[in-house]
């Protein structure tokens, strides 16, 4: 079905306002990196610049298949979602991804770094490489889904 045929359900479209605000609230989403077998998903942090373009802290140490795949995708997708019983809302992302040279994210504004980001990240920069990683976003599509939650007279309904 069609975003709008599940309109009846209480599904509809987000805006462009309202996928930049969601985009600016959140921190966390999964990465899909194209393999032969299939998309490689990833849980990530991330920093959004407010427009078009996400970025990533990777720990590469002396090996790194997300690095390698990203290094070779000629396009990604990153999905951000947020699910609560009656409410939910996804964005999904797709676009190109490029490793940052140290120059470039030594002038990045912490403004566009993650908000929140695995403790693993700060502990193993100490010790191992990272990368910064920018998403630029080609195109995004959001939705979300509000219903009003079931009064307990429908819930114990059910128990009869």
């Amino acid at each position: 079905m069609t975003i709008d045929e599940l309109g009846g359900y209480g599904m509809e479209q987000m805006d462009e306002e309202a996928v930049t605000k969601f985009l600016t609230i959140q921190s966390q989403g999964v990465l899909g990196l194209p393999t032969e077998n299939g998309p490689y998903l990833l849980p990530m942090s991330y920093g959004f610049d407010g427009d078009s373009r996400l970025y990533f802290w990777y720990v590469v140490g002396s090996q790194s298949r997300k690095a390698a795949l990203s290094d070779q995708a000629t396009t990604a997708s990153f999905l951000v979602y947020r699910a609560e019983m009656f409410h939910w809302q996804s964005v999904l992302l797709t676009g190109t991804i490029r490793h940052l040279p140290d120059a470039k994210r030594d002038t990045l504004p912490e403004s566009r770094t993650p908000a929140w980001q695995p403790e693993v990240i700060d502990t193993a920069s100490e010790t191992e490489a990272t990368r910064l990683y920018e998403f630029r976003i080609d195109d995004r599509t959001g939705v979300r889904h509000d219903l009003q939650a079931p009064s307990y007279d429908q819930r114990s309904s059910r128990d009869e």
